[in-house]
């Protein structure tokens, strides 16, 4: 399946990386889509027009508020083809209402996936032909599509009403998840181990610690009960965190991107 990409800011660029098959690329800095071609060994093209007459399945990866401009630039270009949009906030309806005669498909990815792992989630009812079927009756289109998508990371598939809460979750994480470590990394410099030797403790701690919560079935519980031990050096920490207002913290991140 030849891959286009319309876009190629930070997600697209994750995308093209994690799939690391040459790709069509387009972008209105020439030099975004060009540096990116060249390191997939992919083309940039003169315009989205060029890259759909390339690409079997378009990726969608511009700023949302350019849906219609940008159908309308594809025109005839995009008929028949399958079109995956990444774009934030932006519904299946909207997006079939843009490509009317085209597969269409409603993703939303993380950052990690450049490197083939973390979240993807997919739209409930995505593709089916033009018109959308949906998954009840996937075509080979739609598996070739998913399965696409799913050599990224797990793949989730959600109804489309929670897809935004998702991206609350799971899209934003990586940038939490940046300012956790960096919190623990200052903490750690503020009593004397250096940035560069703590970061590593740190982030492979992260990693580690992901990777246990999957082997426990993601029982965030059962694995923070066994690190704490009743009025030990970990339960201090914890009440700490508690009374600094970490729960309320990512309660109110969730509120602030959903509004």
């Amino acid at each position: 399946m030849r891959i286009g990409l319309i876009g190629c800011g930070n997600m697209a660029r994750a995308l093209a990386r994690g799939w690391g098959r040459p790709a069509a690329c387009f972008d209105p800095l020439a030099d975004r889509a060009s540096r990116l071609a060249e390191e997939l060994g992919g083309r940039a093209m003169a315009s989205n027009r060029e890259v759909a007459e390339n690409a079997d399945l378009l990726v969608l990866a511009h700023k949302p508020a350019q849906l219609r401009d940008v159908a309308a630039e594809l025109g005839e270009g995009a008929k028949g083809r399958a079109v995956a949009s990444i774009l934030a906030a932006t519904p299946l309806a909207d997006l079939r209402a843009a490509y009317p005669e085209s597969s269409v498909y409603r993703f939303l990815p993380s950052l990690p996936v450049e490197v083939r792992r973390g979240a993807i989630v997919q739209a409930r009812g995505s593709g089916g032909g033009a018109g959308g079927a949906g998954e009840g009756n996937p075509s080979e289109l739609d598996e070739a599509v998913t399965a696409l998508f799913g050599e990224l990371g797990m793949l989730v598939v959600l109804d489309e009403s929670l897809v935004d809460v998702a991206m609350g979750l799971m899209s934003c994480a990586p940038a939490y998840v940046a300012l956790v470590a960096e919190a623990q990394i200052d903490a750690g410099v503020r009593r004397g181990i250096p940035a560069a030797q703590g970061a590593p403790l740190v982030v492979e701690t992260l990693a580690g610690t992901a990777e246990l919560l999957r082997s426990r079935s993601y029982d965030t519980v059962a694995v923070r009960r066994e690190v704490t031990s009743p009025g030990g050096v970990t339960a201090r920490g914890l009440d700490a965190l508690e009374r600094g207002g970490v729960r309320a913290a990512f309660s109110d991140a969730l509120d602030a991107v959903l509004r």
